[in-house]
């Protein structure tokens, strides 16, 4: 199964240096997740070839403008393009009061339904949960309410052999029991074991995105072994004070916190307007983490 992030945005508080505020978008199966949506994430889904009318859910981790100010434009563009299917949106609850008061004063009626579901960032709980994909927040620690989201690919069935089922003439009924674990025995008597009639299952995979958070520790537990780790790294360690009055992370300690968390692979961003170069913040991460890359625009990773 396909499990792929797409960097639309990756600049704290403002846009600057050809680089926009927070947004990505998480590939599961050719279905679509928006993780917060930043001024501009309208012109980036197009920039990238990212067809938003493609996205089912959209999830918010708190109010800071560089995290939702796109949100309202992308609803109202999905509108005017003729959407019709319901768009699931997850957020703090004082979002919906925002959504709809500018869609009040605009004269706004949507086509499609806008099923929205407030996040609770005191919290650790399953957002929702479907055949592919669980999706639970991470309580974070902010200067306003804010959450991170867990995203895990579940273990599918193993998938049938089709040259063995096809040489044994094994009748469709019967390969959904073979996937879960039941032998076949054929018109002969022989018993066969469903391991030699099946290919392997996909592990379980997933994603953990962290945005806004002062370096607390508070959450390993929640990202413990992800894959992929998506961590702010607003500041590099020599801002450590500005940092921890801002609540943010510096590139250092998100090192520390893959690290200790045993993650995979570890992925930075949020990167403060005083950085025009971001290889230094890289390397302050690597020497603590070495499977480290920068969360840089256009760019995808795959998640295994």
């Amino acid at each position: 199964m396909k499990f792929e992030l797409t960097i639309l945005g990756s600049s704290s508080a403002t846009p600057i240096y050809n680089r926009n505020p927070t947004a990505q978008l998480l590939n599961i199966n050719e279905k679509f997740y928006l993780i917060d949506c930043g001024e501009g994430t309208q012109q980036q889904l197009l920039r990238f070839n990212c067809k938003f009318q493609k996205i089912d859910y959209i999830f918010i981790s708190h109010l800071h403008g560089d995290h939702y100010l796109g949100l309202v434009g992308l609803i109202s563009s999905m509108n005017l393009n003729g959407r019709m299917k319901a768009l699931k949106l997850f957020g703090p609850p004082e979002l919906k009061e925002i959504i709809d008061l500018q869609l009040k004063h605009s004269l706004t009626t949507l086509r499609f339904s806008l099923e929205f579901k407030p996040t609770s960032a005191d919290q650790f709980k399953t957002l929702f949960d479907n055949q592919d994909v669980l999706v639970e927040t991470i309580p974070l620690n902010h200067r306003i309410a804010c959450t991170g989201f867990k995203f895990t690919l579940k273990k599918r069935l193993p998938k049938i052999r089709m040259d063995k089922v096809e040489a044994l003439q094994i009748p469709p009924e019967q390969r959904q029991l073979i996937k879960k674990g039941f032998p076949f025995t054929d018109s002969s008597g022989k018993v066969h074991q469903p391991e030699d009639l099946t290919l392997p299952a996909e592990e379980e995979r997933s994603f953990a995105y962290c945005s806004d958070t002062i370096c607390d520790w508070s959450y390993l537990d929640q990202i413990k072994c992800v894959n992929l780790l998506y961590h702010e790294s607003t500041f590099m360690h020599d801002m450590l004070a500005r940092a921890e009055e801002t609540y943010h992370t510096t590139s250092l300690q998100a090192g520390e916190i893959a690290k200790r968390a045993e993650v995979k692979q570890l992925l930075i961003g949020h990167f403060s307007a005083r950085y025009r170069e971001l290889s230094p913040i890289l390397e302050e991460a690597r020497q603590v983490f070495p499977n480290t890359e920068l969360a840089i625009e256009g760019q995808k990773f795959e998640i295994i």
